[in-house]
């Protein structure tokens, strides 16, 4: 409903602050019907503010006039539902930039009439001021009646140009000067009221500091002093003015400062303790006064809660995930649920109830323009604010506040509640009651002597033959100096999750010494990292996931031990357990490469850190019995191609002169990697080949393989990917790095040696241009079926066998499953011999079909015996999954007692005679 004059009454009764500005002039009511028919933009803004200039308005009243005329046209658009949440914070902050703006340009224009301009003392570069958006206006999400948080920052010292009649300041005192006028100029109360109140109190040292600091001011404070809640208040700083190098050069300061470049689970004690501190003095504001008592921003379940949940992850993962740097409170929580850091249905509530408290929020400033948060106490005030919220009565209103403040209440305690003390159980998400089951047994405590720790353990549930071996153990790494010399808190956290995990290892059946030996050697090796002890300590069921994970296999403790940012992982079930999703995969790797363009080590890091990630993932699921052996090696080898790929394009990147913008250049993978049968610790056998007649083309693509084996192999913080061997090329280490393909072709039609084509029958295409691919595949096919002298061939295969079996002799009373007769190697051998004897006539065993595979197609083609050829791929299978196991508990040979294969060993050794005949065998 509206009235004569275009206004809404609406708007008139709900507000008393619109009705007396527009009743203050009878042109308003008009003015604002016209303005409210759109969105406000930065363009309406300038041309009102010119009017009004132009009338004779001087810019503050005018400022002012704009300002008003901004609020109630957001007032009359928002209570007739032209104007929703982000309509309104996204006009206020765009207002807020252009009045900062605005008023600085003119400010430095006076300043640097009288005073000539600033100039820097080691640039001589003109100097302008960095004003930062702080809190809600950094985000881009303020309030109708808000303040805004500043904080003024000079690019550097010296003093100002001075010219005839001008007097020189140093750049100091001219920003002082400067930033003084702009408060004024914003804040200063007229007859018009104001155009925003200015908070500084954000600036470093706060109101005990300087007004203004240099780009060095703010580093060495920051470096020195800078806090954790600062942490949290730097998020959402953004730049309203300045240049864009000196932008550029202020972010660089507080990104490092802001975002840790490890996973920061600290952050989540801080901002426990911080809020902790809001709601005790917002508890102490209500008991002074009870009937103020629903504060929709601090208090329980406010809007507070849900921009800390949000940030937690900020501090936690910003620095590892630029994608998590948003300002913007909403944009965050979504990013949140795309990458399932939280649960999208919980994102949804979480966005449906900040929408909801900030708009109940703004109806509450609506009535005086007053910064308030607070239901009023006037009862009719209260039920004008239900009805601009759409509830006919107060009841309604409340009840509906309560449901979402309970919610939002529910998520921030799934994060925030105290784990190390017994509040909480885990982030809500997860089994939390085995954790919790322990909370009532005894512990342990710093001071307790060798006595002490016994009956500790003891009472646990530790074995008699136990107890001595296992207390001494913990008392050797409480006393160890690295641990006596951690800070205080970090000690704290090391017992309790000692405290936590005794039970959990004294509940398993087994290997309870060894499991208790892997975790305190686990906890050592990362009890400097504070974040890592927090993660642990905030999130119990990571806790057991680990002791799980170590008691399982001492080669996954000493993986995590030198990749603790792997506990992350064990933070959430679902991508723990997850299938891999390749095609997610490469898009996730390839949009972290393009955040860091041009910075290789971090492109190398993230690479690593990405293949780290899901080869634990593949490790849990396998240490679960939810893979075969075969299953995971087909993962494993499809995880490195996946790399290798990814690798090949953005080290191509990095050749600066390249003459094409895709490569035409391969990745051939042999071995391991060939016959997909990679392991975690496997190296990659490739051959690199290219197919270009660019003159260019041989020294372009020797260094993209240099390039690519230096990405692949280098040590850095975040460890390798693989070992590289690219032996296999022709002519060895005396051939080229990398192969023309006609030349390739050439070499493996006429040159080259027997062993070559054994290791040709696992070759295959693995990344790069999939015509060269192609190329080579039917290549393959046509040299693995060329017509072959038996004998010659037989006598190569037997010679080669017998120079490995000597480069490996066996000195061990156990039997090797690799390298001995009637061993894996044995079974390799007789397929490639079939391969290349048969192919000519059954081509299909050129197939890369895998080993198992292979020996039941040679017995399906009546080549070999197929009962006796099941056997010896059963034999192969067993194997490798005994091999598996034992590579899992840290071992590098594969030794068992050879009564435990003596069936597999006959079978292999009787397939071998049948193929190569009685003295084929030593």
């Amino acid at each position: 409903m509206s009235n004569s004059t275009g206004t809404s009454l609406v708007s008139s009764s709900a507000s008393r602050f619109f009705t007396r500005w527009v009743n203050a002039d009878t042109t308003r009511a008009a003015l604002i019907g016209a303005c409210a028919d759109a969105a406000m933009s930065r363009t309406f803004f300038e041309e009102r503010l010119q009017q009004s200039l132009a009338a004779g308005l001087t810019l503050n009243a005018a400022m002012r006039r704009l300002r008003n005329l901004a609020v109630c046209t957001l007032i009359e658009r928002d209570l007739n539902g032209r104007a929703d949440l982000n309509e309104v914070v996204s006009t206020m902050s765009e207002f807020a930039d252009f009045a900062v703006q605005t008023h600085l340009a003119a400010l430095m224009q006076e300043m640097t009439a009288l005073f000539g301009m600033p100039i820097g003392e080691e640039s001589g570069r003109e100097q302008h001021m960095i004003v930062l958006g702080m809190g809600k206006l950094g985000g881009g999400e303020l309030n109708v009646s808000s303040d805004i948080d500043l904080i003024f920052v000079y690019p550097e010292d010296g003093d100002t140009r001075a010219g005839d009649g001008q007097k020189s300041l140093s750049n100091h005192e001219f920003f002082i000067r400067l930033g003084k006028k702009l408060i004024a100029a914003l804040s200063e109360i007229t007859e018009d009221g104001f155009t925003f109140r200015v908070d500084m109190a954000l600036r470093p040292n706060g109101g005990s500091g300087p007004l203004v600091a240099s780009l060095n001011m703010v580093e060495e404070y920051l470096i020195r002093q800078g806090r954790e809640w600062e942490r949290y208040a730097w998020t959402k700083a953004r730049a309203l003015t300045g240049e864009a190098q000196d932008i550029e050069a202020l972010e660089a300061i507080s990104r490092p400062f802001i975002y840790r470049r490890y996973l920061d689970f600290g952050s989540i004690d801080a901002l426990r303790s911080m809020h902790g501190q809001i709601r005790a003095e917002v508890k102490r504001q209500e008991s002074l006064h009870p009937d103020r008592s629903n504060n929709v921003k601090l208090g329980r379940g406010g809007i507070r809660e849900i921009e800390f949940t949000s940030q937690v992850f900020q501090l936690i993962r910003g620095g590892r995930d630029p994608e998590l740097r948003d300002r913007s409170t909403r944009a965050t929580l979504r990013t949140l649920a795309e990458k399932n850091l939280l649960e999208p249905e919980v994102v949804e509530q979480l966005l449906a109830a900040y929408v909801f408290l900030r708009d109940l929020e703004h109806r509450l400033q609506y009535l005086e323009d007053a910064q308030t948060h607070t239901l009023p106490v006037n009862p009719s005030d209260q039920l004008l604010v239900a009805q601009m919220m759409g509830y006919p009565d107060l009841d309604g209103l409340l009840r509906e506040l309560e449901r979402h403040r309970r919610i939002v209440a529910g998520q921030f305690d799934a994060i925030f509640s105290d784990k190390q003390n017994g509040n909480g159980n885990g982030n809500g998400s997860g089994d939390g009651n085995e954790e919790n089951s322990t909370a009532e047994l005894p512990g342990l405590s710093e001071d307790d002597n060798l006595e002490s720790i016994t009956e500790t353990l003891q009472t646990l549930g530790y074995a008699d033959d136990e107890l001595n071996e296992a207390a001494k153990r913990l008392q050797m790494t409480r006393q160890s100096p690295r641990l006596q010399s951690l800070p205080e808190q970090s000690r704290t956290r090391l017992t309790a999750l000692i405290n936590a995990a005794l039970p959990l290892i004294a509940a398993q059946k087994e290997d309870r010494l060894a499991t208790l030996g892997r975790l305190l050697d686990f906890l050592e090796a990362i009890a400097r990292r504070a974040a890592y002890l927090a993660l642990l300590t905030e999130f119990p069921q990571a806790l057991a996931r680990l002791i799980r994970m170590i008691a399982a296999s001492d080669w996954a403790a000493k993986y995590l031990t030198q990749h603790p940012i792997l506990l992350d992982e064990l933070l959430d079930d679902r991508n723990l357990k997850a299938a891999p999703d390749w095609q997610a995969f490469v898009q996730d790797c390839q949009r972290q490469l393009d955040t860091v363009p041009g910075d290789t080590e971090r492109q190398m890091d993230i690479l690593r850190e990405m293949h780290h990630a899901q080869l634990f993932r593949l490790l849990a699921q396998d240490l679960e019995g939810e893979l075969s052996v075969e299953r995971l090696a087909d993962e494993l080898s499809a995880l490195a191609d996946m790399l290798v790929d990814i690798t090949v394009k953005a080290v191509w990147q990095t050749v600066t002169n390249r003459h094409r913008e895709t490569p035409l250049f391969a990745v051939i993978a042999y071995g391991k990697l060939g016959g997909k049968e990679l392991g975690y610790v496997s190296d990659l056998d490739v051959v690199f080949l290219y197919d270009d007649e660019d003159q260019d083309a041989p020294p372009l693509y020797a260094k993209l393989a240099q390039r690519f084996i230096t990405w692949m192999t280098s040590h850095t913080p975040a460890g390798t990917l693989f070992d590289i061997d690219v032996a296999l090329r022709p002519d060895g280490a005396s051939g080229l790095l990398v192969s023309p393909f006609s030349t390739f072709e050439k070499y493996q039609l006429n040159s080259a040696w027997m062993w070559e084509h054994q290791a040709l029958t696992r070759a295959r295409f693995c990344a790069g241009d999939a015509s060269i691919g192609l190329r080579f595949e039917a290549l393959r096919e046509r040299v693995l079926t060329q017509e072959r002298d038996t004998a010659k061939l037989r006598e190569e295969v037997l010679n080669m066998r017998k120079r490995m079996r000597e480069a490996h002799p066996s000195r061990s009373s156990l039997f090797d499953l690799k390298q001995d007769a009637g061993g894996m190697i044995d079974i390799e051998f007789m397929v490639q011999y079939l391969v290349l004897r048969y192919a000519p006539q059954y081509p299909q065993l050129t197939a890369d079909i895998g080993n198992i595979a292979l020996l039941k197609l040679s017995g399906q083609l009546g080549l070999i015996d197929s009962m006796l050829a099941a056997e010896v791929a059963d034999a192969y299978r067993r194997f490798r999954k005994l091999q598996h196991q034992i590579r899992l508990q840290g071992s590098e040979r594969a030794h068992i007692a050879g009564n435990l294969v003596d069936l597999e060993k006959a079978c292999v050794i009787r397939l071998w005679s049948q193929i190569f005949g009685a003295d084929g065998t030593d």
